[in-house]
């Protein structure tokens, strides 16, 4: 089996790298919990059933959205 290959991203707008980083994994990192929580790469939605086999490839951008409520 070889390596995960050391890729460069972003998340909400900032600079990222990892190898093998699912969209879980970086959903799980920065938000507080799964709730209320959408993502989009390259402005394509996830859906939250593929979030922990979404690879993210070099050069992509990752959004993570957390719903908020207010008036």
């Amino acid at each position: 089996m070889s390596t995960p290959t050391t890729v460069s991203f972003t998340v909400n707008d900032e600079p990222a790298t990892g190898a093998g980083v699912t969209v879980g994994a970086l959903v799980d990192e920065r938000a507080e919990s799964r709730k209320g929580v959408a993502v989009a790469v390259d402005g394509d939605v996830v859906p939250r059933s593929e979030w922990d086999e979404r690879v993210v490839a070099d050069g992509e951008a990752v959004d993570i959205l957390t719903a908020v409520q207010g008036g």
